[in-house]
């Protein structure tokens, strides 16, 4: 995988744009010379002065801030608001869209990172905002296009696909631990024993931190890690193991149940809607 930190690029030069459209699209793709470019990559830590929506139609992306993890699988859109720091890993995407919206109309948008799911007129709209020279002002139908878009965004379903991050100390470090080692299957009391503290004290850490339980934690890690291990064509017996799971069995179990549909089907039915 690709790793980036530092590198100058158009899109970067978009983002950072104080001035111009307060909405910029752009189309992206897995090339070199693509302003979003795709493909499997990571960037570093990093931040813009534009809000950035971003969608892939493959693959998946991997989005982490300080509030935690948020994954984007196919036909999700991925919001970071304006200056919020986030590191971004890229599984296998071949074609995707951004766009860069100014900080005054960025907040018409919600004011934390989140995932939203789009649908065809959302896509649709892009598709004909990516068409606009990003230097010329806008014209009035092209702004009635973008308050539509906006709308439609405002309006997009959240999709529970977060990963919150403990804040305490000795929690952030058994949760970073589980996310080194997802196949350790130690209990919520030995682990309270290896950060020095009891269990009552780490389960309502957990829950006060997260909104969920320790248990809910694990396996949204879990499932997190899984679905952008499935993102690079792993076998399912591969990640059921990686993960800890005693059969692949048990690991198809769990992800049909959050996802209502076993691995293969949920990364085939998005591959359809290309």
């Amino acid at each position: 995988m690709q790793t980036l930190s530092g590198t100058p690029s158009p899109l970067d030069d978009s983002s950072e744009r104080a001035d111009g459209p307060i909405l910029i699209a752009i189309w992206g793709e897995d090339r070199n010379d693509s302003e979003f470019q795709l493909g499997t990559r990571e960037v570093d830590w990093h931040s813009h002065l534009r809000g950035q929506l971003f969608c892939i139609e493959s693959g998946l992306v991997h989005v982490r801030t300080a509030q935690g993890s948020w994954l984007l699988p196919p036909h999700r859109a991925g919001w970071i608001p304006p200056g919020e720091s986030h590191r971004v890993t890229i599984s296998g995407a071949m074609s995707g869209w951004t766009l860069l919206v100014t900080p005054i109309a960025a907040s018409m948008l919600p004011a934390q990172p989140c995932v939203v799911g789009i649908n065809e007129v959302m896509r649709a709209l892009v598709r004909r905002a990516a068409s606009w020279p990003s230097q010329t002002p806008l014209n009035k139908a092209q702004e009635q296009i973008i308050e539509v878009l906006f709308a439609e965004i405002q309006c997009a379903p959240q999709e529970p696909l977060h990963l919150p991050m403990p804040t305490d100390r000795r929690a952030l470090r058994i949760a970073t631990a589980i996310l080194q080692s997802p196949s350790d299957n130690r209990s919520l009391a030995a682990w309270a024993t290896w950060a020095g503290m009891s269990v009552r004290t780490l389960s309502r850490l957990f829950l006060a931190e997260t909104g969920i339980s320790f248990a809910q934690w694990r396996q949204q890690a879990r499932l997190t890690l899984a679905l952008e291990r499935l993102a690079r064509n792993e076998a399912v017996a591969d990640v059921a193991e990686a993960l800890g799971y005693a059969t692949p069995s048990n690991f198809i179990a769990m992800f049909r149940r959050s996802f209502g549909d076993s691995p293969a089907r949920y990364f085939a039915r998005r591959e359809l809607r290309r």
